[in-house]
């Protein structure tokens, strides 16, 4: 994408850093993977100059994921009208000594690689939307995804002194609304119930842990271990709020078992499920099948596959599944590692010399998953 790095550092008032992004070469292309290490090497010392330019940043890295055509273009400028969007909130706050948290941004690019949008820096906390400017059918997955590796993130951080964050999560209906700022650091401000929530939620939450909404919660199923905290009594909500601690990812072996339930009834695929069932009879008398089931997002792949399951549970076999994930796309043999952690029956909190010790008696016994 072209990107007048001058004119855009102008547009946010930073125009004296222009020198230095000339001189190491900084173009439309690189700008977006700027990291706040990079801006420091650049001379930007200043953590409010240099939390605005990530934010900044993060906007254009959103503009560039999405294809933009001519007609969104004139869209986009003269759009002007509030709009309710369906919104995951993250407030996220780093804890411990103030001149030590300016001195580190985890939470930006973080976030940004699980599809967040950081839009506002408020002295040592972050707020990030999932699900504005760019909608995933997953947002709240990835929220909560993005909530823990920055947890993670900042508790490995070689500081002097304890360095720790809490965050709040909740999802729900926000009005979208007026224009906020100018240039490149232009955003809309949103309004509403959910960021006021996730606001209280972090406040909530202690150092190092995740507190998210009810509603994110419905959303994510099963895909997260959590812990019921009941409900709260928070600022500014006539009722309490139901709140939950994220402990971490669960041991759920797909997201269609964490997300759907295997008892609603499988229509319209009879023909589909009887070939299967003919293979698995070739298969049975030693001719040798493989069948590759395929199609769209969302029309009943895993269901149809949950239900030759349930067909053949009394047919001695072996099964071994394998799931690939967008959220674990830099790990080539994720689906493997996975496979091999639910075949040793690892858990959540396993120490490394308890692992071991599983992944021994695996062996022994021969495991099969």
């Amino acid at each position: 994408m072209y990107v007048d790095v001058a004119g855009w550092l102008r547009g946010l008032g930073l125009e004296q850093y222009a020198p230095a992004f000339v001189e190491n070469h900084i173009d439309g292309e690189v700008l977006p993977e700027l990291t706040a290490d990079d801006l420091i090497g650049l001379g930007v010392d200043s953590i409010g100059h240099r939390r605005k330019l990530l934010a900044a940043i993060a906007a254009l890295r959103a503009e560039a994921a999405q294809p933009v055509t001519e007609t969104a273009r004139e869209a986009t400028a003269t759009f002007s009208e509030a709009e309710r969007r369906q919104l995951t909130v993250m407030f996220c706050d780093l804890v411990g000594s103030t001149p030590l948290s300016t001195r580190f941004d985890p939470e930006a690019d973080t976030v940004a690689r699980s599809g967040g949008f950081v839009a506002k820096y408020m002295g040592d906390g972050v707020l990030v939307y999932f699900g504005y400017p760019q909608a995933h059918e997953d947002d709240a997955e990835r929220a909560v995804r993005a909530g823990l590796a920055v947890i993670d993130a900042v508790g490995r951080l070689a500081t002097p002194e304890p360095l720790g964050v809490r965050l709040g999560i909740a999802s729900g209906l926000a009005v979208v609304g007026d224009l906020i700022g100018a240039g490149a650091a232009q955003e809309r401000g949103v309004v509403g119930e959910t960021p006021n929530l996730a606001a209280r939620l972090q406040g909530l939450a202690a150092s190092g842990t995740l507190v998210i909404a009810d509603s994110t919660r419905r959303q994510v199923g099963a895909l997260f271990e959590v812990e019921d905290l009941g409900p709260q009594a928070l600022a500014g909500f006539a009722e309490p709020q139901h709140a939950w601690r994220v402990v971490g990812e669960s041991g759920v072996v797909s997201r269609f078992e964490a997300l759907r339930s295997e008892a609603t009834p499988l229509v319209g695929r009879d023909e589909e499920l009887d070939l299967l069932l003919r293979r698995w009879q070739q298969a049975k008398a030693g001719e040798g099948r493989v069948v590759l089931v395929s199609g769209e997002p969302g029309i009943g792949k895993s269901r149809l596959v949950a239900a030759l399951g349930q067909r053949i549970e009394s047919d001695p076999h072996t099964r071994l599944r394998y799931f690939c994930s967008p959220h674990h796309q830099d790990s080539a043999l994720y689906p493997f590692i996975t496979q091999l952690e639910r075949a040793a029956g690892f858990t959540h909190g396993d120490t490394a010399e308890e692992k071991l010790g599983k992944l021994g008696f695996a062996r022994g016994r021969g495991a099969k998953r």
